[in-house]
């Protein structure tokens, strides 16, 4: 896990709560790693890419959100890392909470991921941890221009759960 201050009191919890888990600088981080997975506010993207190092050749997945501001002059997270770096960017596992991404099974069944983006590198990837986190499916939305329709849905889930008053709550697509 890259992260800027790995004695701050919230990565002390986590390493705490979960043991298999090890910080490092981001750079170093990175550098250590073929998937790259950025769960940040917004506004701290470009911090972020200052500190990625080369990532040529890396999957990026965005997992931010934009619901407390976009990264000016962009409008996603996703559209200043497909532009300021030379990586495989994907736009995933942003459109539900963490509740379910910690446990995406209800019942027997593993709810639905999404996904957009451009590069059917990072959608691979992308589909394949969701899979391997217990995901049902990851439903791909399209390509980049689809990225802020994509975040409506974290919009959507948020606004759903507070209605009704309760966080366990979570999409599936049904086909015929």
């Amino acid at each position: 896990m890259g992260v800027r201050d790995s004695q701050s009191p919230k990565v002390q919890q986590l390493l705490k709560t979960a043991p298999e888990i090890i910080s490092a600088s981001i750079t170093d981080a990175v550098s250590q790693s073929d998937v790259v997975l950025i769960s940040t506010p917004s506004n701290a993207v470009f911090d972020i890419i200052s500190q990625l190092g080369d990532v040529t050749g890396k999957v990026i997945i965005d997992a931010t959100n934009t619901m407390r501001g976009k990264p000016a002059p962009y409008e996603s997270v996703y559209q200043a890392l497909t532009d300021k770096t030379n990586a495989d960017v994907v736009k995933c596992f942003k459109s539900t909470g963490f509740v379910n991404l910690q446990n995406p099974v209800y019942g027997s069944e593993g709810i639905d991921m999404f996904m957009a983006g451009d590069s059917p590198k990072a959608k691979e990837v992308a589909v394949q941890l969701a899979k391997d986190a217990g995901f049902g499916s990851c439903l791909d939305f399209g390509t980049g221009d689809k990225v802020a329709l994509l975040e409506q849905i974290a919009v959507i889930w948020v606004n759903l759960c507070m209605a009704q008053g309760e966080w366990n709550l979570a999409f599936k697509v049904l086909k015929r």
